[in-house]
């Protein structure tokens, strides 16, 4: 019963949710790109595909090494990597190319599943960190598709949350094949809401197994050179309403002694590079655009990146790192990224999204914390004028991604035996 009531309910929304994708189109028009997907249209491939799920832009960069080492293991499959959110489909564009097929994840409902799995036919499914569809977990197993929850989290809030909805929460966990939890946690939690416990491993977090090579340094010195300018640099990344106003303050108060400085500064949402650039206007600084500048004046104070998919290159680029989402209580993005790069991190208190990273990369000086302008200021300062304390953020910052690598060697081995010989192609009609 509670999953006809939840087919029902979802069946509704899913207008409500079209309707909201295409308002946002007039904002960002990427919201307006392949909009028949999000209904489990597409392009039926020829041949049964490799699928992983990663809901958003950080997910799609975390599962980088895994989407490589799986292709890898199958290089004459098709490989179908799916997103919710424009800034997930063009960052894994950035990423991949067009080696593989990117799509958005259908809606949650009966029709919009059956359709797209019959377009891809995965031999199987694998699921980024926390994505429990109800309906698109059954349609797997009743399709003989197998399931892997990969680097899987989840919270105690939602181990309470998913209880409150009976069985329907509790079967689709129990359905997955396998669920590579990131720590012992996550794994009881999942066990708690209805995993077997047989099928559940502890296999750490994929996001410590990045790999940005040479190539991207080689790309940010090449961007420093060409475009940035000889001027020190420190990037804001990911930043949030509300957290714009304390970095400018912070760079307001570093120009005063370092008057070349020069921040870049990245808003975490496309729709509001608008509302960043008027706040510029307002505060009287003078700024370029990423996407307009052939190169960033000598008298621009900031450059406003209003460009999507080149935030690691950008971290590349930099003397010291602040990691957005964290002056505000958003719960912080991914401070690894700029870690493995060898820029210096700063974070903000709030880092609920990566406790098990953030604490413990602070606590081994890997990253600073700061609560305001003004201790950010003092973290930049230091970092740019302090040779000793950057190298020593730098290489503790390494020394703990190092001795956390291994999550996707361990998963791989976990979803392999899992992956279903390729069938036959399909004579079915599109639907």
């Amino acid at each position: 019963m509670i999953r006809a009531i939840y087919s029902f309910l979802i069946r509704l929304t899913a207008p409500v949710a079209f309707g909201v994708v295409l308002l946002r189109g007039f904002r960002d028009r990427a919201y307006w790109e392949h909009p028949g997907e999000r209904l489990g249209w597409g392009r039926r491939l020829a041949a049964p595909a490799l699928w992983l799920h990663a809901v958003s832009l950080g997910e799609v960069a975390a599962s980088a090494e895994l989407v490589r080492a799986l292709r890898a293991r199958h290089p004459g499959s098709p490989f179908v990597l799916t997103t919710s959110t424009p800034t997930g489909r063009a960052r894994a564009r950035a990423i991949f190319g067009d080696d593989f097929d990117i799509r958005f994840l259908p809606y949650d409902t009966p029709g919009s599943v059956r359709r797209f799995l019959e377009r891809v036919r995965p031999r199987v499914a694998v699921i980024l960190e926390t994505e429990l569809w109800p309906n698109l977990i059954r349609a797997c197993r009743s399709s003989d598709v197998p399931v892997a929850f990969a680097s899987a989290r989840l919270s105690a809030k939602s181990v309470s949350q998913y209880r409150r909805f009976g069985s329907l929460f509790a079967d689709t966990v129990a359905a997955a094949d396998l669920i590579g939890a990131q720590t012992s946690e996550d794994a009881e939690r999942f066990i708690a809401v209805g995993a077997a416990r047989a099928r559940t491993h502890v296999v750490g977090n994929v996001k410590f197994d990045m790999r940005l090579g040479d190539s991207v340094r080689e790309q940010g010195r090449e961007l420093r050179g060409t475009y940035l300018g000889k001027r020190p640099v420190w990037i804001a990344g990911s930043t949030h309403a509300g957290e714009e106003q304390q970095v400018l303050a912070a760079h307001s108060e570093l120009r005063l002694e370092n008057p070349d400085l020069l921040l870049l500064l990245v808003p975490r949402h496309p729709q509001r590079f608008e509302s960043v650039a008027a706040l510029l206007s307002r505060l009287g600084i003078p700024f370029d655009r990423r996407s307009s500048a052939a190169a960033v004046r000598p008298e621009a104070q900031v450059l406003l990146v209003d460009t999507v998919g080149e935030l690691t290159t950008l971290y590349a680029s930099s003397d010291a790192a602040f990691v957005g989402g964290s002056l505000v209580p958003v719960g912080g993005h991914n401070l690894l990224e700029p870690a493995v790069l060898g820029v210096p991190v700063i974070t903000g208190p709030y880092t609920a999204n990566a406790k098990d990273i953030a604490r413990p990369l602070i606590l081994e000086g890997g990253a600073i914390e700061v609560a305001d302008s003004q201790a950010l200021a003092n973290a930049v300062r230091r970092l740019l004028h302090d040779p000793a304390a950057r190298e020593q953020a730098v290489r503790s910052a390494r020394a703990f991604v190092d001795a956390h690598r291994g999550a996707v060697e361990r998963l791989t081995a976990l979803i392999d035996p899992l992956i279903r010989a390729p069938q036959p192609p399909s004579s079915g009609k599109n639907l």
